[in-house]
């Protein structure tokens, strides 16, 4: 039985060869004994798309049959049954219906590319903040990412975007309060309104950049939630059942509505729960936007005078 099988198998699937004007081409023929006589015979073949119903003797041919409904043979054969039409992966879809004479063949559905080496595919991959696609994802291949070019930035994390170029304090009296970085842009600002901000107010234009740049764990974004201070001292309720993506949206909310004295808790805040450099980071950037503050403040008043 296990012979058998194997037989027919290896007919349906070897594709025998014929020279014919020397150009290689499917064998139409096989060799087959008659039950009755015992003698050798050379029957013929099934064309793709059909199978052997019944095999020949000396006084009938082969009798061929087309492949029912959800079956195919795509080679010139002599099997008893057309096989299986196959079934599309995870996360393909269907790119060729199966036929009587072709299997269905399938592709990797939109945002997915074939990965060889695992046989399947698998999602493209998106490029993180401060970088840009370099170029997007196709069925073969993936996302390729590279890091933002100088005076460009990114702060989202993304399949299909590039950098975007930092902003440019060329206004009159306007005057760069933050370099821009990879994942942020440039903050700027003017000495008359330097006097009515704070520099916990220029730093609420980076945070939510700040936070897709520097990855942080569900736990971890869940601690720094529950620390951020509020007007009327009340907690944040839920805040177990939030997502990473729910956290961010919630912190980005309280940074919209935060006052500069409450911004300027944040990077202690982020030291508290364990995020040491990310909370040294930020501190770092309200001290730089601090300093560039005081000098524009002490420049008015020598005009001024």
């Amino acid at each position: 039985m296990m012979w058998t099988m194997l037989f027919l198998l290896v007919a349906s699937l070897s594709m025998h060869a014929a020279v014919v004007d020397g150009v290689a081409g499917p064998l139409l023929t096989f060799r087959e004994t008659d039950p009755i006589t015992g003698r050798s015979l050379e029957c013929d073949r099934c064309p793709p798309g059909e199978f052997l119903r019944a095999r020949c003797t000396e006084t009938r041919k082969s009798v061929c049959a087309p492949c029912p409904t959800g079956s195919f043979t795509e080679l010139w054969n002599y099997i008893g049954k057309c096989l299986r039409c196959g079934v599309c992966g995870h996360n393909q879809v269907v790119k060729t219906e199966c036929s009587a004479e072709r299997d269905c063949q399938c592709a990797c559905r939109p945002g997915y590319y074939y990965k060889e080496k695992y046989d399947m595919c698998l999602r493209h991959s998106e490029c993180p903040s401060g970088q840009e696609v370099l170029s997007i994802g196709t069925a073969d291949d993936d996302t390729v990412c590279r890091a933002c070019p100088n005076d460009t930035f990114s702060n989202i994390v993304s399949a299909n975007k590039r950098c975007t170029e930092h902003k440019v304090c060329s206004a009159a009296g306007s005057q760069l309060v933050l370099k821009g970085s990879t994942w942020h842009d440039s903050v700027c600002t003017s000495c008359e309104e330097s006097t009515s901000k704070d520099g916990g107010d220029y730093l609420k234009e980076i945070i939510p950049s700040f936070f897709v740049h520097h990855k942080m764990s569900v736990r971890r974004l869940r601690q720094i939630l529950r620390k951020l201070p509020t007007e009327d001292g009340k907690k944040h309720e839920g805040i177990h059942r939030l997502s990473v993506s729910d956290l961010h949206k919630h912190i980005n909310a309280w940074v919209a509505s935060a006052t500069a004295a409450q911004i300027r808790q944040l990077p202690a805040i982020l030291i508290k729960t364990g995020a040491n450099s990310a909370g040294e980071r930020l501190q770092y950037k309200l001290n730089r936007i601090d300093s560039v503050s005081t000098l524009c403040g002490a420049d008015k008043v020598m005009v001024v005078l």
